[in-house]
């Protein structure tokens, strides 16, 4: 295990975590006192804190499969901006963005990958569950706008609102696009294909859903990391290993298989360039 990579790389989540509990104490009383104003990415993380996460070397290879499928969003997206410059037509986007995910693995293919996800099933250990319960439930959106909270500290407030409201339309667009892509290609995930590998589903008979391609989680992460980098540079590499962490937790816990999560990092990368690239806001 690379240690101190992986505190590198952790310290933007634990530095804020971390902050004085006069400080969290405020903030909770305050969204008590609103009362039906839900509490921001800051307080749900200051509230569950991250556990030891995964190790560099076991998510490496879904580190390097994301790496690979930006440079694939990249060229696709040339298309886009050809016929449409900086415009900003979301629904036409996320139209053109569902026809450049290719259609799901054949049922030979997506068995095998099903396979794989059992053989990982069988080495899960006390922590690794922890650490995967954790980002899913995390990994949708608190740790990004944390992240971008983060960066936020050291521009303009006008630059910070313009960048908060981006990634929030970064993510709600990855999440339209995979959901309708999901309702198409009715692909049910490990778990219902499997019950055994999350009983705690408690899955009905004959249910066919939640269906898994593409990843929500792996969109979300795709468009977030995509946009975070550009506007950070120097914090690409971490953005990168914390993506990596959450879409390794989606096939740990058999929430996904692995054309799941290129799939959807492929929405998400598209959705990062596209609204890296629109005009206006």
């Amino acid at each position: 295990m690379n240690r101190p990579s992986r505190l590198k790389w952790q310290y933007p989540v634990i530095a804020v975590v971390a902050t004085g509990a006069v400080g969290f104490g405020l903030m909770h009383a305050s969204a008590a006192t609103v009362g039906a104003k839900k509490p921001g990415a800051t307080a749900l993380i200051k509230k569950n804190p991250p556990p030891a996460l995964f190790s560099d070397a076991d998510v490496a290879a879904l580190a390097k499969q994301r790496q690979a499928q930006k440079s694939t969003a990249d060229a696709l997206f040339t298309q886009w901006k050809k016929a449409h410059g900086s415009r900003r037509n979301d629904r036409a986007f996320a139209a053109w963005a569902e026809k450049q995910v290719p259609a799901p693995p054949a049922k030979a293919a997506r068995t095998a990958e099903l396979h794989q996800v059992q053989k990982l099933a069988k080495t899960r250990t006390a922590a690794g569950k922890k650490a995967a319960t954790w980002l899913e439930l995390h990994g949708k959106k608190d740790i990004w706008q944390l992240y971008l909270h983060d960066q936020r500290e050291l521009i303009p407030q006008s630059q910070g609102a313009a960048e908060k409201a981006r990634l929030k339309t970064a993510l709600k667009l990855a999440k339209t696009i995979t959901d309708q892509l999901a309702a198409r290609d009715k692909q049910p995930a490990p778990y219902v294909l499997d019950p055994s590998l999350r009983p705690d589903k408690h899955l009905k008979a004959g249910q066919k859903g939640p269906y898994s391609y593409p990843s929500r989680h792996a969109a979300k992460a795709g468009a977030a990391v995509t946009l975070l980098s550009a506007w950070a540079p120097h914090r690409a590499e971490d953005y990168q290993a914390m993506a990596a962490q959450i879409v390794y937790s989606r096939l740990y816990m058999a929430g996904h298989v692995n054309s799941d999560i290129t799939a959807g990092t492929l929405v998400g990368d598209l959705v990062g360039d596209y609204l890296l690239n629109a005009a206006g806001n």
